[in-house]
């Protein structure tokens, strides 16, 4: 390596064009300081030293493995014990298509190449199951829910549109759980979506119901949840009511009861949507329950929320328990709407939530008490669960197991970049509100748990955060725990960059040098980070490292995987990432693929990987 190496600064090489820097004998042509040019051969991904000696050891020795041997691979090897004859010869026939574009009576068995590449498509070979396997019967309180905050943004919170595409784009990817703000409008029967008192430009509530409608159970039949941050006027409650029954029809669910003892499972909920907000004002006074402390000069009601969002801790302030956005903004005074309005709004309005947000009084102990006689979602900041996790970890976790906890960005985060989530899943908290369009690691950490359980949205949380012992006592989040299990992972290579970037786009003078980090993401005890070796100038990266983590709490952790190229005079170069839920990981030898920083896919890039539990 000389000592032009990964200089970023150095003039950029010639344009580049399929026929100059590609020449006839696969290799890329740079452009040395416009002086000369060096050329690098491609090389292409071979098997690695494991996978030839599975081919030989299921094929008998032989040149070719037939369908029967495959099975027995993915039996013996992979862990697929439910892999029929039918499975293997189906796969065969899928793979000899792809390679050499023959038809099942030309070829019934592969060789190694045909394996080999069987064992990097990732559709036919993925690193995760892709079924639904969690009991989907139990209440909804006892799931992670894969939850969006403002879910209508395209950007910042503070001056982005607002637009239905990204709640399209959201149910598209999993997402169950769709915020939307509602205002009035000018008009007089206009009920817009915004973030209130902001520069975001609004869109009507309608078209958001109807992509809601349109979109719901494009990627998963599970029920979608609307939670409404509500700051309008008993008559436009009412026009809510209207839109929504009108919009979605028998997809709409709500209990006959006022309400719940306990709430309905997903699966009984499949293919509906429902709604959570607190109930219409008048409905909360005819109950007993008054609202509290002073309007602010925005006329809103100034709550321990508005604090938060400035930064000013409050620690016996009534807590609000409806959605808001991460500016915090309360609900408008409804003290001189019309009663006779009220009264016909608020019944129509109420009758549709589901999910009751209340408004319990006190400090955060008496917030988390678990009512005998109903359930009910409380929402807290991220600034609030740590505080609630520092003094009241084992009341949070009391409170998961029958009722709904919902977190929020705090109010400073302005670019949409959101929370560590761990936090709120060890403390059983079901609704994690993330700024989808906040990309981020904190983002593909999110993007990586809902991977599990086929994507569905739902996840069963783990058992210990549903038991009671013999006394009442529930899981204590600080309480160290063993190792119950570890987990082997294997780096074997790495191909497909050649395809999805320019030949210069990772460095202007010779092929990348790409390195690949493993990350454990989860309880404390259980995190840890490991790096391969640097291979250089090479498109199809071979490292062959084996790296072994011990596991306290599996059920919670994630495989954090990304691919950096190294740059000597500058920041790396990224390569691609994913995420992956641990317990849903297949064993075996895998094709994982990776995804931009957004969280797409990458068309061709992926890991030849191995994972084995101990």
């Amino acid at each position: 390596m000389g000592s032009y190496k990964k200089d970023k600064h150095r003039p950029s090489p010639l344009p580049e064009s399929s026929n100059s820097n590609k020449d006839e004998m696969g290799s890329y042509n740079y452009k040395m300081f416009n002086l000369f040019n060096r050329k690098f051969k491609i090389t292409e991904a071979e098997p690695p030293k494991d996978v030839k000696q599975l081919f030989s050891k299921f094929s008998n020795g032989g040149s070719h493995m037939t369908a029967d041997q495959l099975r027995r691979f993915l039996v013996l090897h992979q862990d697929e014990l439910d892999c029929t004859l039918a499975d293997a010869q189906k796969i065969v026939e899928e793979v000899i298509n792809r390679r050499h574009h023959l038809t099942r009576y030309s070829r019934h068995s592969l060789n190694l190449d045909d394996f080999f590449h069987f064992l990097l498509y990732d559709d036919l070979n993925g690193p995760i199951t892709s079924q639904v396997h969690n009991d989907m019967t139990a209440p909804l309180a006892q799931y992670f829910i894969y939850t969006g905050h403002n879910s209508y943004l395209t950007g910042n919170q503070l001056s982005s549109d607002c637009s239905e595409v990204p709640i399209v784009k959201a149910l598209q990817r999993g997402v169950r759980v769709i915020e939307l703000d509602l205002w009035p409008g000018s008009a007089k029967d206009e009920i817009l979506v915004l973030h209130g008192r902001t520069l975001t430009t609004p869109v009507p509530l309608i078209k958001c119901l109807k992509s809601i409608r349109d979109y719901a159970f494009a990627s998963s039949p599970y029920p979608v949840i609307i939670t409404l941050e509500d700051h309008l006027t008993p008559e436009l409650q009412a026009k809510v009511a209207e839109m929504v029954t009108q919009t979605f029809g028998g997809m709409l669910y709500y209990p006959e009861s006022d309400s719940l003892l306990q709430f309905p499972s997903p699966e009984s909920l499949k293919h509906r949507i429902i709604i959570s907000t607190k109930p219409p004002k008048e409905y909360l006074e005819s109950s007993g329950i008054k609202r509290k402390g002073p309007l602010s000069p925005g006329g809103r009601n100034s709550s321990e929320e508005d604090d938060e969002a400035s930064g000013i801790p409050c620690h016996t302030a009534e807590l609000e328990a409806d959605d808001r956005s991460d500016s915090d903004q309360d609900d408008v005074d409804l003290t001189d709407c019309d009663n006779k309005s009220g009264q016909l709004g608020a019944p129509a309005y109420k009758r549709l939530i589901t999910i009751h947000a209340g408004k319990p009084k006190g400090c955060l102990k008496d917030a988390l008490k678990v009512a005998a006689d109903k359930v009910r979602r409380l929402s807290l900041s991220e600034q609030e669960l740590e505080k609630a996790a520092a003094t009241n970890g084992t009341d949070v976790v009391r409170f998961t197991q029958n009722n709904i906890l919902r977190i929020y960005p705090k109010g400073t985060r302005i670019t949409s970049s959101n929370y560590k989530p761990l936090v709120g899943w060890m403390h059983g908290a079901q609704m994690i509100a993330f700024n989808m369009q906040g990309y981020g690691k904190s983002l593909w950490l999110m993007h990586g748990m809902f991977r599990a359980n086929g994507g569905c949205g739902y996840l069963k949380k783990p058992d210990f955060l549903l038991e009671k012992g013999p006394n009442n006592e529930v899981f204590d989040p600080k309480t160290k725990l063993p190792v119950t299990k570890t987990l082997n992972v294997k780096v074997y290579l790495g191909d497909g960059w050649r395809l999805d970037f320019s030949h210069t786009h990772f460095d202007s003078y010779s092929p990348p040098d790409f390195y690949t980090k493993v990350y454990i993401v989860g309880v404390p005890a259980d995190a840890a980070k490991r790096k391969t070796k640097i291979i250089e100038d090479n498109w199809s990266p071979a490292w062959n490292e084996e790296f072994t983590f011990p596991l306290t709490v599996p059920e919670l952790a994630l495989l954090r995987v990304e691919v950096q190229e190294y740059d000597m005079s500058d920041k790396d170069d990224f390569g691609g990432q994913t995420c992956l839920p641990v317990l849903d990981l297949r064993p075996g030898i895998r094709s994982v693929p990776l995804h931009d920083k957004k969280g797409e896919k990458l068309k061709n890039v992926r890991l030849l990987m191995g994972f084995q539990f101990v």
